[in-house]
């Protein structure tokens, strides 16, 4: 595993299909899971390829997942395994438990002694993800890197990964410049394609954006359960330049074409249809699509972030009882003893209950509520991309409750940190409410 050891009992296994499965997530490509099920039926006392099943079925906070993920806990921890293994093994038992901070202490007291583990980086820089922790994203990656190099497999993982750390932490030129070269050793790592279109997004370079996904999207998207999340970057671009053909072409084909019922295909479904309902377009049928697919998922109660973007589906498909559904599965989720309770307390309920308010007409309200949310925000996960859905809904909010000088503030405040096409709109429109007014 990137030059680290496994123990004795699996030492002398043939560990081809684990090896393929650790490209395979290192790439976001294929199906790991088949291959580590492999590694399992060759060996069923491989305990590195029970932690990694595991990993599989908790790092994609699929509801489905976490009593699949017990199971290999469950296997992993009953067989003998050395130091690093049993680490390994309990930060799987804390993250199928809910336990996401004390998981990501435990890769990274893990990664400090064992830096070439390749998975124990990427889990824990999942694990970063998921709570919003951008510092670790980007330093749990650094403290590791002096000892990687280009001899080492995986390399382009660690690159790809402290790309999109550097990049959540605004250190954006040595970010595309790490992501351009992970992709060059492999043009299939999907997470290192990723970070340099987020470098692209946070800088309002919607046409090299455009073209950076586009020149080989082949690449990135052939056989990649990653690759709505990045035809999800270039519909973003599109919307930006206000090409909205192109954005809901996009969103019709690669993006739900095939209605997967995926949680991360579901949110980027979610989070490009409401960029467009926030601009008044009308989308059709596309509302009732999304939320019938997330009808039978929305009230697991497992993440936060999951919980916010069904609820934007069914305020965008008028269906108030799956609201409410989502709203009581939130109060059984708060009194729990997990992270995801935290998460539900201080973020997700909130903001559910804004957007709420908002398909309610009730603008003030939403505007009220995120401003109280805002700043805090990140503890629910996801990237500032994905957080922006966020303050967009508040600009808008505040423009159609009239509160003008209010408007005019966020509009500055977004001009100056993203100046592009959609934040001079904003501030036209504040500019003409006012006017109007006087």
């Amino acid at each position: 595993m990137g030059g680290t050891p496994i123990s004795v009992v699996n030492r002398s296994a043939k560990a081809d299909h684990y090896q393929r499965a650790l490209r395979q997530l290192q790439c976001y490509i294929e199906d790991p899971v088949a291959s580590v099920d492999q590694a399992i039926a060759e060996r069923p006392r491989f305990v590195m390829a029970h932690v990694l099943r595991a990993y599989l079925h908790l790092l994609g906070t699929e509801p489905a997942g976490i009593p699949v993920a017990r199971e290999s806990h469950q296997a992993a921890a009953a067989l003998p395994a050395t130091s690093r293994e049993r680490g390994h093994v309990e930060a799987v038992g804390h993250l199928a438990a809910g336990r996401w901070f004390r998981a990501g202490r435990v890769l990274e007291d893990l990664s400090a002694e064992y830096p070439l583990d390749v998975l124990a980086l990427q889990a824990g820089h999942l694990v970063d993800f998921y709570t919003g922790n951008s510092r670790m994203l980007r330093d749990r990656i650094a403290r590791a890197a002096p000892v990687w190099h280009p001899d080492v497999p995986g390399y382009h993982a660690v690159l790809g990964m402290y790309a999109f750390g550097l990049e959540e932490t605004g250190d954006y030129a040595r970010a595309e410049a790490l992501g351009r070269a992970a992709v060059q050793i492999d043009p299939r790592d999907g997470w290192a394609q990723h970070a340099v279109a987020h470098v692209m997004e946070m800088q309002n370079r919607s046409s090299d954006g455009i073209s950076w996904l586009r020149v080989d999207s082949d690449a990135w998207s052939r056989d990649s359960f990653f690759q709505i999340h990045l035809w999800w970057h270039l519909a973003l671009y599109h919307l930006e330049r206000g090409d909205i053909d192109a954005v809901l072409a996009l969103f019709d084909g690669p993006i739900h074409g095939t209605r997967s019922n995926m949680i991360l295909d579901l949110i980027d479904a979610s989070a490009l249809l409401w960029r467009l309902h926030l601009r008044g377009i009308d989308v059709g049928t596309r509302w009732q699509s999304v939320a019938e697919l997330w009808a039978p998922l929305a009230t697991a109660g497992n993440y936060a972030f999951n919980d916010l973007h069904a609820v934007m589906a069914f305020v965008g498909a008028g269906r108030a009882d799956g609201v409410e559904a989502v709203l009581e599965a939130q109060r059984f989720a708060m009194a729990r003893d997990d992270d995801n309770a935290l998460f539900t307390r201080e973020v997700g309920h909130p903001l559910t209950l804004a957007l709420r308010a908002f398909g309610r007409g009730r603008y003030e309200e939403t505007v009220r509520i995120i401003r109280d949310a805002r700043e805090s925000a990140h503890r629910f996960g996801g990237s500032h991309a994905q957080r922006d859905l966020l303050d967009l809904t508040l600009i808008e909010s505040a423009l159609r409750s009239g509160r003008t000088a209010l408007a005019r503030a966020f509009t500055a405040e977004r001009l100056e940190r993203r100046e592009s096409p959609l934040s001079r709109l904003f501030v036209q429109r504040a500019t003409a409410i006012q006017d109007a007014a006087a």
